[in-house]
C-alpha cells in the first residue's frame, strides 16, 4: 500500500489538513474509489476504511492482478468532519458541486480540481455519496445518463437495482456526471444511511466494490454471491410529498412493501398533537427512500416508492 497525498489544505492554528489516498498494485489505473465529499457522510467514510483494510490483506497476499491498480480515498472534507457540518465549513458550500474544478478558485474548487486531476485517469470510478436530504435508501448503483453511462456494466455490483437517472441542469458539476465526460465509467453508490454507520448496509455495499473489483479483473480474492440487478430510471420512481409541516412520525421504514393507499407517515402539530395530514402511498410497490428528520416541511419529499 502506498499513501499519496491529494491535496493539502493549509490551516494557521493547526495541523494542515492532507487529503490521502491509499493505492494499491501498480500499472494500469484500473478503478478509483471515492468515500465522503460532505462532513455528514460517516457511513461513506466508515465503507472506504473497511475497503483500505481489505485491499491491504488483499496486497499482502498476491491478490492485486498484475498490471493493475486501485486507488481509495476515504475523505475529501476531513474539516468539516471535525467540525460536524455537512458542507465545507470555512464556506458553507459543497464540493460535490464544483467539479471538474478550478486549481486558481476557491478553497472548494481546488479541492476538486486535485481530486480530479488525480481520479479522472482511472479507467472506473466509484462515489459513496448521499443524497440531498436526509434519509435512508435501499442500497443500489446511481448514474448519470449521458449517453456513456453503462447499467449493464454497473450490475456486477450485483445490488438490487441500478438507477439511471435523466441529469439536471446543477448536476453537470457532480463528479459522477464529470467523471464520464472524461472518459472514466462512473458508479454512485448509495450505501443506506448517510450520519450513523449501518453495519449490514455497509457490509453489503463493501461485498459490492468487491465482486465489482473481481469482476473486472482488478483483484482475486474471495468474495459472495450478489443479487441480479434491476435497472430502473425516473419514470420507475413516484415522490410522495408533504402539504403540511409539523413532526413526521413514520410507521413504514425503507425497503418495506406497501400497497396503493397503504398509509406511511403521519404529519402532527408539534403544539397539541392533531394529526395535519396522512401520507399514503400512490402505488402498490417498495419504500425506496425514507426521509427520517424529526420535523418536516411544507412541499418536501418524505418518500420515494418504487412501483411494482
Amino acid at each position: 500500500m502506498k499513501k499519496d497525498v491529494i491535496f493539502t489544505v493549509p490551516s494557521y492554528f493547526r495541523d494542515d489538513m492532507n487529503i490521502m489516498g491509499y493505492r494499491f498494485g501498480k500499472g494500469e489505473k484500473s478503478c478509483a474509489v471515492l468515500g465522503a465529499l460532505r462532513g455528514d457522510e460517516v457511513q461513506q467514510l466508515y465503507v472506504c476504511a473497511r475497503l483500505v483494510a481489505f485491499l491491504r490483506e488483499v496486497e499482502r497476499d498476491g491478490g492485486i492482478m498484475p498490471g493493475k491498480s486501485v486507488i481509495v480515498v476515504p475523505t475529501a472534507i476531513g474539516l468539516s468532519m471535525n467540525a460536524g457540518t455537512r458542507l465545507w465549513a470555512p464556506e458553507e458550500t459543497d464540493i460535490n458541486r464544483c467539479f471538474p474544478g478550478d486549481a486558481e478558485g476557491s478553497t472548494t474548487e481546488q479541492i476538486a480540481a486535485a481530486l480530479f486531476e488525480k481520479l479522472s485517469v482511472y479507467k472506473y470510478g466509484v462515489q459513496l455519496t448521499s443524497f440531498y436530504q436526509r434519509g435512508s435508501f435501499i442500497p443500489h448503483v446511481r448514474m448519470m445518463e449521458t449517453g456513456r453511462q453503462n447499467p449493464e456494466l454497473g450490475c456486477e455490483f450485483g445490488l438490487p437495482y441500478v438507477y439511471v437517472r435523466a441529469p439536471r441542469t446543477a448536476d453537470q458539476t457532480t463528479l459522477n456526471y464529470c467523471w464520464q465526460h472524461a472518459g472514466t465509467q462512473a458508479y454512485s453508490l448509495y450505501a443506506g444511511k448517510t450520519q450513523e454507520i449501518d453495519e449490514a448496509a455497509a457490509d453489503q455495499t463493501l461485498r459490492a466494490i468487491i465482486r465489482f473489483l473481481n469482476g473486472r479483473g482488478v483483484i482475486r480474492s474471495e468474495q459472495t454471491m450478489g443479487q441480479k440487478s434491476t435497472v430502473i430510471t425516473d419514470g420507475d420512481i413516484l415522490s410522495v410529498s408533504s402539504k403540511s409541516a409539523g413532526l413526521l412520525r413514520r410507521v413504514k421504514h425503507a425497503g418495506a412493501h406497501v400497497r396503493r393507499g397503504e398509509q406511511l407517515a403521519f404529519i402532527i402539530n408539534p403544539l397539541d398533537g392533531a394529526v395535519k395530514e396522512v401520507l399514503k402511498a400512490p402505488v402498490t410497490g417498495m419504500l425506496f427512500f425514507i426521509q427520517d428528520g424529526p420535523f418536516i416541511t411544507e412541499h418536501s419529499p418524505v418518500f420515494q416508492v418504487l412501483a411494482t
